[in-house]
């Protein structure tokens, strides 16, 4: 693993795989609002994603004359969150664990609490200004098939209960035994060992930041895709000032193959590929190649649920898990696509629990190997419920994506050590969905110079340090296997 996190993660490819939800592309995935770039700015974020457009959203609600270009490596919302499973869940008590074991009971809370708030704010927005985006708030459900999984997850929910109002949201858990979760959820294996059922959501993360990013063009901002970011560095100290405004001092410029732009707020919104910027976090932030599926549903289980399933799906193992929604019935969803459904996940299932995907930022192709386990997983969770089926003419897109993750399993936002003027929002750990927009809250609060106490909600844990930064090697993805066990210190779970 180690050598796999030393890999430079270099640009993103041209020509990647395309996503289903790309298909078609929005009418401003190639804009570039000007034809020349603007030689300085007051705010360049690198990255068109969720992160990147909430950020320049907050940042022109708050400054509305604010000059903010967006540069994007390939074509606007591509990357990442044009990529993904379309799932806005927070396994809160698969990873509450691991964050009170490395931060104490406090700050796990807050985490969990700011993951569900994510959630909440995601379909808010998306409903307060119109976005087009499938934006569907339901249940989901963890369909359990290791035992010890099973048992400390509820374990991992008592002691969560024990520390928060179990009546509140980012506490509120329901578990299923083997033969409930059989009935309910049409999962009919004899392996089943039972469920947890919880608040969350789905959408098409593409267009709700393309959505985003609209409401951003029409506040002034500059977007240039097709335009990476090839380095970073510090500007010369004379005569830098913008227009004459010492308040504006270009602090950096940032180098594209079409120029290059001075400014003294330099926002990165880059994912796996941050360390192709900043060096410093080879190894902190490690590229992760995802592949996921979409297929249309089998003849009996589309008998059985014509208007789409009701909860979205994990499905766990001894080694990781799957991720699946269904485009249920919904004004957004074109009648003859009505029931899809979008399954990622078998990193689990790779050998050596899928070491090779960690540092690699190949989303041309896909891995054959993963493709052909992906391909039958429906029919193993759904058994009978699927139906006699032609698979191959079942899957309608196939493709991968690239994630950021972290050597702790936090993402890292907030000002860079050393590098003023430069502010990071990065390193989601494939739970961007329930991880940027509020992640991006925070920077914006950050960027503006606010006080702590108007973001007190943020983990702590969250933030870039020096200390952080010099801490552990990095072990793979938190989160994929069972949680440990929780270590209180009254030394009671």
């Amino acid at each position: 693993m180690d050598k796999r996190a030393e890999i430079p993660p270099g640009l993103p490819r041209s020509n990647p795989t395309v996503s289903y939800w790309q298909d078609p592309s929005d009418d401003i995935a190639d804009l570039q609002s000007t034809e020349e770039l603007p030689s300085t700015a007051d705010y360049v974020i690198a990255g068109s994603g969720i992160s990147g457009a909430c950020i320049a959203h907050n940042i022109l609600e708050r400054k509305q004359n604010a000059r903010v270009v967006m540069l994007e490596a390939r074509s606007a919302c591509s990357g990442a969150t044009g990529r993904n499973g379309g799932h806005t869940k927070a396994a809160s008590y698969r990873t509450f664990p691991y964050h009170v074991n490395a931060h104490g009971v406090e700050e796990a809370v807050k985490v969990a609490r700011l993951e569900y708030a994510n959630i909440r704010a995601t379909h808010e927005m998306a409903a307060k200004h119109d976005i087009r985006c499938e934006s569907r708030s339901c249940p989901t459900v963890d369909i359990i098939y290791d035992q010890g999984a099973y048992e400390s997850g509820i374990s991992v929910i008592n002691t969560m209960q024990k520390h928060m109002d179990p009546k509140e949201g980012a506490a509120q858990y329901q578990i299923y035994g083997a033969e409930g979760t059989r009935k309910k959820f049409l999962t009919p294996g004899a392996d089943v060992c039972g469920a947890i059922e919880y608040e969350a959501g789905s959408l098409s993360a593409y267009k709700f930041a393309v959505g985003i990013v609209k409401l951003c063009l029409d506040k002034g901002l500059n977007l240039q895709t097709n335009t990476p970011v090839t380095t970073i560095s510090a500007a010369p100290t004379a005569n830098g000032t913008l227009n004459g405004n010492t308040e504006l001092e270009a602090r950096w410029t940032v180098k594209t193959a079409r120029g290059s732009i001075a400014t003294p707020n330099l926002i990165l919104a880059t994912n796996g590929y941050t360390p192709h910027l900043l060096p410093e976090l080879q190894s902190k932030i490690v590229p992760l190649r995802g592949q996921v599926i979409a297929q249309r549903p089998g003849p009996k289980l589309a008998s059985l649920t014509p208007r789409g399933l009701a909860t979205t799906y994990s499905f766990i193992y001894d080694t990781g898990y799957e991720y699946m929604i269904s485009r249920a019935e919904h004004l957004d969803v074109p009648s003859e696509l009505m029931g899809d459904i979008v399954i990622g996940g078998g990193l689990g299932r790779l050998p050596n629990d899928g070491v090779s995907e960690f540092g690699e930022t190949d989303d041309t192709v896909l891995n054959t190997e993963n493709s052909n386990y992906l391909g039958q997983t429906l029919t193993t969770y759904f058994g009978g419920n699927w139906g006699e089926d032609d698979l191959q003419s079942s899957i309608r897109k196939e493709w991968t994506g690239i994630m950021g993750i972290t050597s702790d399993g936090l993402p890292m936002v907030g000002p860079v050590p050393g590098k003023d003027g430069v502010w990071v929002s990065a390193g989601f750990n494939g739970h961007g969905m329930v991880l940027c927009l509020k992640s991006a809250e925070a920077v914006t609060h950050m960027i503006m110079g606010d006080d702590k106490d108007e973001f007190d909600w943020f983990p702590d844990s969250f933030l870039i340090t020096k200390e952080r930064l010099s801490k552990g090697k990095f072990k793979g993805r938190q989160g994929m296997k069972a949680p440990p066990e929780v270590a209180l210190a009254d030394g009671h779970p």
